[in-house]
């Protein structure tokens, strides 16, 4: 089966660069067979991981973009519509189109699938993020796998409960333990964890440049050790999900290995399928 060839008026540039070295810029991304809208959705990408449009400012027009990669509207807003739906992009009818973040008030918790069992998230407020630990030190052979690190590279470690309020009062519900790589992270510390009023991730936007766009998790149920047994008040037997989480940022860079016990007394975990 041959393969369609963009005709050179629907050939993406970018800004003032001849057309062959515009295309072997879109090769290096995809593969000659990809289509154009994929090409584009790769450029849009590597804007967005330079910084040139960072958390939520708008990215230019179709209009715009169209001309500056010369195709076609059409081509522009399907690499577009992909990354929307991979929650990289927001769109927000008659303002445009914006870069996602985790500072938005609609999505505090992106990656949090931990819902109240009466009431929603809104109805039953911030959680009480207390910072039980946060210090440096070397990565063991699994953090660092799990980061793609080298072993006994610099990571910082975080511990902290999360305690959410039931009928007034708050209740220690989820147990974190994660671990971050230390160059990007360098002079992150306890106190601006504890003082910082927004979602942790927001932080990581703002302050280091980090945004986390994806995430892989492996849940489980366990008993806690008696360390997180007194962390959370619960016993020993008390049934819990261990929830394993590894977030990426552009380009599937792993940039955090966090892992959570979960309490799930008052609590479910939801999670939409489609």
């Amino acid at each position: 089966m041959a393969h369609i060839v963009p005709s050179s008026a629907d050939t993406p540039l970018t800004g003032t660069e001849p057309a062959t070295s515009s295309a072997a810029s879109a090769s290096a991304l995809t593969p000659a067979f990809s289509p154009l809208y994929q090409q584009i959705k790769g450029l849009i990408l590597q804007s967005l991981q330079s910084g040139e449009w960072k958390p939520s400012e708008s990215i230019p027009s179709e209009m715009d973009l169209a001309a500056r990669y010369r195709v076609s509207q059409g081509t522009v807003r399907k690499a577009i519509d992909e990354l929307a739906a991979d929650n990289l992009l927001v769109r927000r009818q008659g303002k445009g189109t914006f870069v996602a973040t985790h500072a938005a008030q609609h999505m505090p918790y992106r990656f949090l699938k931990l819902m109240p069992d009466q009431g929603n998230t809104t109805s039953e407020g911030p959680a009480q993020r207390d910072i039980i630990d946060c210090k440096r030190l070397r990565a063991s052979a699994d953090i660092a796998r799990a980061l793609a690190l080298r072993t006994g590279d610099a990571v910082l470690q975080v511990r902290r409960v999360l305690s959410f309020k039931s009928n007034g009062v708050f209740v220690p519900t989820i147990l974190e333990d994660l671990w971050l790589p230390g160059g990007p992270f360098k002079g992150l510390t306890a106190e601006r964890l504890s003082t910082y009023q927004g979602a942790m991730y927001a932080l990581f936007e703002t302050e280091f440049g980090v945004h986390m766009v994806r995430a892989e998790e492996k849940i489980r149920a366990v008993h806690p050790d008696a360390s997180q047994a007194s962390l959370l008040k619960v016993g020993p037997s008390a049934p819990l999900l261990s929830v394993e989480r590894i977030a990426y940022t552009y380009n599937d860079v792993p940039m955090e290995l966090r892992r959570g016990l979960y309490n799930t007394h008052s609590h479910h975990y939801h999670n939409e399928l489609s």
